[in-house]
């Protein structure tokens, strides 16, 4: 049985986009190892179709983080036998080129073209975003070049490359010249059946609720979007599901402005769980803000969450999203995050019922377009894996 090893440096508690590769290498035939690394706080892992394994690292941010975390891989890699390697994102890149150029010096690296001759690829690199876009390197010049002379040393040799989206994938191929598959990070198709109840979380049933799921960082537009429960007129609870680095600080910010009425704080939910909450959701919010090139083009996973939970969505105009809503009518932009013009648009949304039961109904057909099902086969068939193949489709 052929070996794929796919690395990460999260702790693949919540890592849905390489959860469903792993399950697609799977299906193929693989027998899969995805490594990550173990935080204190990491939740123990539910049983998976593949193998996992977290490393214990030294150091957990920065500069000692990522070299302790490559030198670790590499290693791992060096002893490993595998017939595939996938890297994801330019933060496991070095570990993964170094180690297929040292153990397979002499075989001849196979391009996207592969697919064609159904010749197997030996490296895939996945862009799960244009990584020195994020918001964390804004403004940290030293960092981003450091990010950029790996990244130029490496990208153009790579011969399999797939990103998350299209705008992604332009970005790359007209810096690098690399030919690059667009595999969009969209879930797999989801039952509508089986929400948590609104009681589990001091809901009352006749409450609306607004939902945000996924990284709490900075720049998503959370603390605008609990700042504007001040100002709306609808009764709803706001529902943050996740954690990250300005978790407490917002819950500080809800108790100061006294709105720790309208707002739980789920923490971090295991993916697999994930869903039973988005389905109670009567409004997603993805709304990101315009202060990089990363989330200018970001397709958020959230956003196709909550497309498959069959939610209406309110989000900032990025052109990925945007395209989405344009073509399948589910949902509507902001037009500012200022707190208070936040809220008068939730409250039209959400007080116009026709207008949300047209969105729901839309929803049905983009879930059906926009799910793992579809966008595996472009995954498989850019390594060489064909339906004749495994006899997958």
């Amino acid at each position: 049985m052929p070996v794929a090893i796919v690395s990460v440096t999260n702790d693949l508690t919540t890592d849905q986009r390489v959860d469903r590769t792993c399950q697609a290498l799977v299906k193929s035939g693989y027998e899969v190892l995805l490594i990550g690394r173990r935080l204190r706080n990491s939740k123990t892992l539910t049983p998976r179709s593949y193998r996992t394994h977290r490393m214990q690292l030294l150091f957990d941010k920065g500069p000692l983080f990522y070299a302790e975390y490559n030198v670790r891989l590499f290693l791992l890699l060096l002893v490993h036998k595998y017939d595939l390697i996938v890297s994801n994102d330019l933060d496991t890149l070095p570990a993964n080129y170094l180690a297929e150029g040292i153990k397979y010096p002499f075989t001849k690296v196979q391009n996207a073209d592969s697919k064609l001759q159904n010749a197997k690829v030996r490296h895939l690199h996945d862009c799960h975003e244009y990584f020195r876009g994020v918001p964390e390197l804004v403004g940290r010049k030293s960092v981003a070049r450091t990010w950029k002379l790996i990244e130029d040393l490496i990208f153009p040799k790579l011969g399999c490359v797939v990103a998350v989206n299209k705008s992604v994938a332009d970005l790359y191929a007209a810096e690098y010249g690399n030919r690059i598959e667009v595999v969009r990070n969209v879930p797999f198709r989801k039952p509508q059946g089986g929400a948590a109840g609104k009681s589990s979380l001091s809901i009352r049933e006749d409450q609306k609720i607004i939902l945000y799921q996924g990284a709490v960082n900075i720049d998503r537009g959370i603390e605008e979007a609990i700042l504007s429960m001040k100002y709306l007129k609808t009764d709803a609870i706001l529902v943050i599901a996740g954690t990250g680095d300005i978790f407490q600080a917002l819950k500080t910010m809800t108790l100061d402005h006294d709105l720790s009425g309208k707002v739980r704080f789920l923490g971090e939910i295991p993916f697999r769980e994930l869903h039973s909450y988005t389905l109670m959701a009567d409004l997603g919010l993805s709304i990101e803000k315009d202060v990089s090139i990363n989330y200018h083009y970001c397709l958020p996973n959230k956003f196709l969450d909550y497309i498959q939970a069959n939610v209406p969505v309110l989000v900032s105009p990025f052109p990925e999203m945007k395209a989405i809503i344009d073509r399948y009518t589910i949902g509507e932009f902001i037009e500012s995050h200022d707190p208070e013009i936040l809220a008068t648009k939730i409250d039209s949304m959400l007080m116009n019922g026709k207008q949300m039961a047209t969105y729901r109904q839309n929803l049905i057909k983009a879930a059906a377009d926009l799910c793992w099902e579809n966008e595996e086969k472009i995954l498989l068939l850019t390594i060489g894996i064909t339906h004749d193949s495994y006899n997958l489709f």
